[in-house]
């Protein structure tokens, strides 16, 4: 009896492990089929990031050069006293105090012993020190008491009060410049005064490799000796025709400037170009694109080359 269920197991047994065979056939198959369809999907480049471009603008501007300097005046006297053994008996003005020609600035004491000591001496010669131009007066030494010595500083006067600017400019920048050019100057908080180019310099400095123009200032009332300023000169006489670019499409990378082109296929390709003046917040391109060339508006210092964008239209 237990012969006959024997036998009739062996059947079984072979028909459960032909179908684990073919269980194991089937999913081989399945995972390899698999594998091949996924090696030949191709690979689908996901966005860096969702940008908008730009182009070139045509645009008008003045060409302009900047520089810094100091305010310093146009002519300073320097008032001295040409005889000694006079005492100062009077000092009647003051560092900040506009004169006019001829005004008194200080009378001597002992004036009448000094002319018994030598007749020669004319008798208006030193009795007072008067201006010899109108102006302001910068610097003043003179005490009441003391006594006077021949070529001694007693007062600075800045003559008919004008003050100029001093720009510091290189070689090249110097040669852009021509006298009666308008200038710009920004100095205190927030003032601008308008000027014109009196004097060029027509050297540079050999150490600092820097030189000058002399820029005449119609008014400078308020304004202080020595204060620091910032300039615009006006170099091209009116506006010229020019494109731009927003200055946030342009970046920098050591000495090279360039920007990134937007491809047909949506890939982004650093270009390099050439830049000049600025204004507000563009910048001029003068070299390095076309009229219609796509370039990413902002965002490309998180870009790199051959990156995938998305464009965003509007």
């Amino acid at each position: 009896m237990s012969m006959m269920n024997i036998k009739r197991k062996h059947p079984v047994a072979i028909i459960a492990f032909a179908g684990l065979a073919l269980a194991g056939g089937a999913a081989w198959m399945i995972g390899t089929g698999k594998a091949k369809a996924e090696q030949a999907a191709p690979a689908v480049s996901r966005p860096a990031l969702t940008v908008r471009t730009t182009a070139l603008r045509e645009d008008k501007w003045a060409r302009t050069l900047t520089a810094n300097g100091s305010i310093l005046p146009w002519q300073e006297a320097i008032i001295s006293a040409q005889v000694q053994g006079l005492r100062i008996a009077e000092v009647k003005v003051s560092i900040g105090d506009h004169v006019q020609q001829g005004d008194v600035l200080l009378t001597l004491d002992n004036f009448s012993s000094r002319l018994a000591d030598d007749p020669a001496l004319p008798r208006s010669a030193q009795a007072r020190i008067v201006a010899p131009d109108s102006g302001v007066i910068s610097a003043a030494n003179a005490n009441a008491g003391s006594m006077v010595q021949p070529g001694a500083e007693l007062f600075r006067l800045i003559r008919k009060g004008r003050l100029e600017w001093r720009a510091e400019l290189t070689a090249d920048e110097l040669m852009l410049l021509r006298k009666g050019m308008p200038v710009q100057i920004a100095v205190g908080e927030g003032r601008i005064i308008k000027g014109t180019v009196r004097a060029i310099s027509p050297s540079v400095n050999p150490q600092t490799r820097y030189g000058y123009a002399l820029v005449a200032l119609p008014d400078s009332s308020g304004i202080i000796a020595g204060a620091f300023a910032h300039g615009t000169f006006d170099i091209s006489g009116g506006k010229k025709a020019l494109q731009s670019l927003p200055q946030s499409a342009v970046m920098q990378r050591g000495v090279a400037t360039y920007v990134l082109l937007v491809g047909s296929d949506n890939r982004v390709h650093e270009r390099v170009v050439k830049v000049g003046q600025r204004s507000g917040d563009r910048i001029e391109i003068k070299q390095g694109l076309k009229a219609n060339d796509p370039v990413v508006e902002s965002g490309g210092a998180f870009l790199t080359e051959g990156d995938v964008i998305q464009v965003v239209k509007g």
